[in-house]
């Protein structure tokens, strides 16, 4: 069914509109059998009066088996029933909170972008995720928990009523007092949970606000500044979660209080009655019995209200929050999305912030179809905030911009979708593969009804050329030689063909491949690699179970035992000894991140060592643990890399002749531990790129990773093994926010997607800042021959030299247009550009 406030933005809605919500049906078979679990309820009462007065004191054995059988079985079918019912009473409110999660997520990203610029995203995030919790638990009680309480609380007062009117009116009478009485109590108790889920909010945000700006925190030293703003809001919060809490047991006090009120009426007159004989024994039980069911169907109502208090205060304070109106429609309604024209005109375009600050005032501009514009100026300007009204990313507050005639500000994100790409300073990566955010574009205009020029999905021709036009597909091909291939799918083809690469690399000295061998330490049994590991060189292969790992090999005993055989112990002790010295005398009590980019000591791990090396100093002797520590160290020495430390030739020498006794050992005792570095065969435990070279880059080599990486491409075409290869750099994980990727390859990943797409009108905020220049050329190189005359572009353009590739340079100061035309005209006339590029008025 649809929702009553389906056209009705989702923050206008009640509480109480979702607890029907596509669950009218299920709600009525809960209604069902509630009234059926009742009667479960009812009959043992009546039960327990048969078996004590007739079938117990008539001595009547059949009555007791009947009566026993219809008590245990009524019992036991309430218990299934009510089962049934919480399971559907879970089932209705996650439902009902999936929906209203998914509506309130769509209206959140419809927010205006200036929202997001005053609002914190740990409470976006505590709002969305954890404050709908107890939302959940009220709608999916709404029906059932008052009803089943409700009928329960009738059923057991008529049922005591019944056995004894007198007797039955008093002990109901309590609970219209009880009711007078609690909802002023809870009253305290919701204004003390307001004022906790308020505590908890700004707790929340300041968290998220801390982490955000972590780097802001470092360079200040400000942690004890933000200590004491946590720990003031904590204060609060600890302070109204006791008061809260105080209420909530005052409330099970009172509760209690007049549960005990009960039984006292029943044994007072209950009692008296019995001694005149005009109340059995039976129907004593039964009423104490029903008096205690009687209070269980309260306790249910009264916590019932605390669950609707609760959700009621968070659902209308999430919905407070978010009560914002998107600026622009979502999708068209009655028509199909535009396809439009790409002229731009821009007529007397303000727009105005806060206090009356006019950060555009006044912009004409007029931009022919397939023309490419350049926006300059000093910070401040105006230029970018112009590219962002262009692509309705503000909505100006006075004049107009037209795109193919229609005003920007009347279009649909649907209609914007069809016609404008945007790619900004610092785009955001999607957590995903590279591929996942190449196709974000597509994907998103084929949801929007739209088709980008390669199809709905681009195929892996499309992806490469479109990485190789924009300089990330060199960085697609590394991701990729850098991962090992699955040795549990099916890659026997792909492997014969790193191998054919790797043959002519090792045998091709007099053809393509001899002029990189200086970059690559080949694998050799008779050599010491000098950009291996220790525990590389002595095993010369590659772990494939974890105990003989990097991290864990040193602690083998039989590893331990084979070193002291061979008399390599002393060595390492003496190697992870100096290592630990010299390693934290170079590096100081509080190194940075950038320090350990080439330490044997991981960053992780740096302050044992620094207790390591100080027990060194003073003379005293090591734990097993530290010696450990020590010997791990020295087993991760790779002297081409780590150069704090010479290696001792002697050592080396000793490891090399101990090779063929450890891999004898290891084929004996643990022959599936290690893949030996063997020439004629594929090593799992490797990357492709060590596959390929049977070998090491040489990390001193200038120049070594592109040309490598170069001669190894065409080795993979060579073989036909290319296209296979960089799939799999294509499904690399780029992490969080592409946190494993730099600034530069953010820049290329959002460039790729927008070229994609192939949008109309292309807005790029100085979208290659972060490039170097050879990629800054080729992604212009790119514009300017593909896309000129074709595609409107409005760029924001940092790097001045890249002007006069621009047919018409715009340039901005304090929100206005000072001077536009022809960049080599513009020079002439020696105005605001000229002292741009020339840094100085003539």
């Amino acid at each position: 069914m649809p929702h009553p406030n389906e056209q009705k933005r989702i923050t206008k809605t009640s509480l109480y509109s979702w607890v029907l919500y596509k669950s009218l049906p299920l709600q009525l078979i809960v209604v069902g059998i509630i009234v059926i679990t009742v009667a479960m309820r009812v009959i043992p009462l009546e039960m327990q009066k048969r078996i004590i007065n007739q079938a117990i004191g008539m001595k009547d054995v059949s009555a007791l088996w009947r009566y026993s059988a219809l008590y245990i079985g009524s019992v036991t079918l309430a218990g299934v029933l009510k089962f049934v019912i919480n399971l559907m009473q879970v089932h209705i409110g996650e439902r009902a909170l999936k929906y209203i999660r998914e509506r309130l997520y769509e209206h959140l990203l419809s927010l205006p972008v200036q929202f997001y610029r005053r609002t914190s995203p740990g409470n976006v995030i505590s709002y969305l995720i954890t404050e709908f919790i107890p939302v959940a638990t009220f709608v999916g009680q709404a029906v059932a928990v008052p009803a089943v309480n409700v009928l329960t609380f009738l059923a057991m007062a008529g049922y005591m009523i019944n056995l004894n009117p007198t007797i039955g009116l008093i002990s109901i009478s309590i609970y219209p007092i009880e009711l007078f009485i609690l909802p002023r109590i809870q009253k305290y108790f919701r204004r003390a949970n307001r004022r906790r889920i308020k505590h908890t909010q700004a707790l929340s945000g300041l968290v998220g606000e801390a982490i955000s700006g972590v780097h802001e925190v470092h360079s200040n030293a400000s942690i004890p500044l933000e200590k004491q703003r946590f720990s003031r809001v904590l204060d609060k919060l600890y302070k109204a979660t006791v008061l809260q809490n105080g209420i909530k047991f005052g409330i099970k006090f009172v509760n209690n209080f007049f549960m005990s009120l009960g039984p006292f009426v029943l044994f007072l007159i209950g009692g008296w009655y019995a001694i005149q004989g005009r109340f059995d024994v039976g129907a004593i039980v039964a009423f104490l019995s029903a008096y205690e069911k009687l209070y269980d169907p309260w306790k249910e109502l009264m916590e019932f209200w605390q669950v609707y208090q609760d959700s009621s205060v968070r659902y209308k304070q999430i919905m407070r929050a978010f009560d914002h109106a998107p600026e622009f429609k979502q999708v068209t309604e009655g028509r199909d999305p535009y396809h439009l024209d790409n002229d731009l005109e821009i007529h007397d375009l303000s727009f105005v912030v806060g206090g009356n600050v006019r950060l555009l005032d006044g912009i004409s501009l007029k931009i022919k179809g397939g023309e490419h514009v350049a926006l300059v100026g000093f910070s401040g300007s105006g230029k970018s905030t112009l590219a962002l009204c262009v692509a309705q990313l503000y909505k100006y507050t006075g004049g107009s911009i037209l795109l193919g005639g229609r005003e920007v500000s009347e279009l649909t994100k649907q209609d914007i979708s069809y016609n404008l790409g945007m790619v900004a300073q610092h785009p955001f990566i999607f957590d995903g593969t590279v591929k996942e955010n190449l196709l974000y574009s597509c994907r998103s205009l084929a949801m929007q009804g739209g088709h980008c020029p390669g199809g709905d999905e681009p195929s892996l021709d499309d992806l490469i050329k479109i990485t190789q036009q924009v300089g990330l597909f060199t960085d697609v091909l590394a991701f990729a030689l850098r991962s090992r291939l699955d040795p549990e799918a099916d890659n026997q083809t792909l492997k014969e063909a790193i191998l054919a690469s790797r043959k002519e690399f090792q045998e091709g000295e007099a053809g393509m491949y001899a002029d990189v061998a200086e970059y690559i330490e080949f694998f050799d049994m008779e050599s010491y690699s000098q950009y291996m590991t220790v525990a590389e060189n002595i095993a010369f292969g590659a772990a494939n179970m974890e105990p003989f790992d990097q991290e864990h090999l040193h602690v083998h005993p039989e590893f331990q035992t084979f070193l002291e055989n061979h008399g390599l112990s002393a060595h390492l002790t003496v190697l992870g000894e100096t290592l630990a010295r010299v390693v934290t005398d170079e590096l100081g009590p509080e190194p940075s991140h950038e320090d350990f980019r080439n330490s044997p000591i991981p960053e992780a791990e740096y302050g044992d060592y620094q207790k390591v090396a100080n027990r060194l100093d003073s003379g005293e002797p090591l734990s097993e643990q530290e010696q450990g520590l020590i010997i791990k160290l020295a087993m991760g020495y790779i002297p081409g890399i780590h150069k704090q430390v010479i290696l001792d030739k002697g050592f080396a020498n000793r490891v090399v002749r101990s090779r063929q006794d450890f891999m004898d050992l290891v084929t004996e005792r643990y022959p599936d531990a290690f893949t030996f570095f063997t020439h004629d065969k594929y090593i799992d435990a490797l990357n492709i790129q060590d596959n390929i070279l049977f070998g090491r880059v040489r990390t001193d080599a200038q120049g070594a990773e592109e040309e490598l990486n170069h001669r190894i491409m065409q080795a993979l075409i060579m073989q036909g093994a290319l296209e296979p290869v960089v799939e799999m750099g294509m499904n690399f994980q780029v992490g969080s926010m592409g946190d494993r990727l730099s600034g530069g390859q953010r820049q290329k990943v959002a460039l790729a997607r927008t070229f994609l797409k192939v949008p109309p009108v292309l807005i790029l905020d100085e979208a290659t800042a972060a490039l170097d220049n050879k990629s800054q050329a080729r992604v212009q190189n790119i514009l300017t021959t593909n896309w000129k005359g074709k595609s409107t572009v409005l760029a924001v353009i940092h790097r001045l030299d890249m002007l006069p590739y621009y047919d018409k340079v715009v340039v901005l100061k304090a929100g206005r247009i000072v001077e536009q035309g022809e960049y080599q005209e513009l020079l002439d006339s020696k105005g605001a550009l000229y002292t741009l590029v020339h840094g100085k008025e003539d």
